[in-house]
């Protein structure tokens, strides 16, 4: 393959005919190495023709076929991008990150936490009692009556009044408290 006389750089005319002989089986073997994405394959046999226009030398080798090679560079290439993406933390596209949950807010919760406790604390015992057990012990209406001795429309009537008081206690959560 003849070479450009003022740079020792490939001909582009022996690049381009490397290309039509090689092109396609660079991009299959190296479609294999990057597990099927295209867009990085293409990338490599870019580069692996880069190589070869930069080392002409290995085209004037007189061997029967480049193909070798041209495999060998294409493979190495692949290994170096695959573990320079390995070595560096993962790329997150933005998309992503507007899915991704916002993180815990320890702080944020700590303090929801007392606020909660310090409003369930103002209710009267009657009234928390019928909480504790129809919201924390997950009892039915009937099974709570049961449970304190007291009638079902009591634990009705004193589960809604407490509701009540708490989401006064509460206004600036938003909760939906029920009832």
């Amino acid at each position: 393959m003849p070479l450009s006389p003022t740079l020792a750089r490939t001909a582009p005319e022996a690049l381009a005919e490397l290309q039509r002989e090689h092109g396609r089986a660079l991009f299959g073997l190296l479609l294999g190495l990057t597990s099927g994405d295209a867009q990085r394959a293409e990338d490599l046999v870019q580069e692996t023709l880069v190589r070869a226009w930069q080392h002409p030398e290995a085209l004037a080798s007189g061997h029967a076929s480049m193909r070798p090679w041209l495999f060998t560079v294409a493979r190495r290439l692949a290994i170096d991008a695959r573990r320079a993406r390995l070595s560096r933390p993962q790329e997150v596209d933005a998309d992503a990150l507007e899915q991704a949950p916002a993180p815990e807010d320890g702080v944020a919760g700590s303090v929801t936490a007392i606020d909660v406790r310090r409003a369930v604390g103002s209710l009267g015992p009657e009234h928390r009692e019928v909480l504790l057990e129809v919201y924390f012990r997950d009892r039915s209406v009937a099974e709570a009556a049961v449970e304190l001795g007291i009638p079902a429309g009591t634990v009705k009537s004193r589960t809604h009044y407490a509701l009540r008081a708490l989401r006064k206690g509460l206004q600036g959560y938003g909760y939906g408290l029920g009832a």
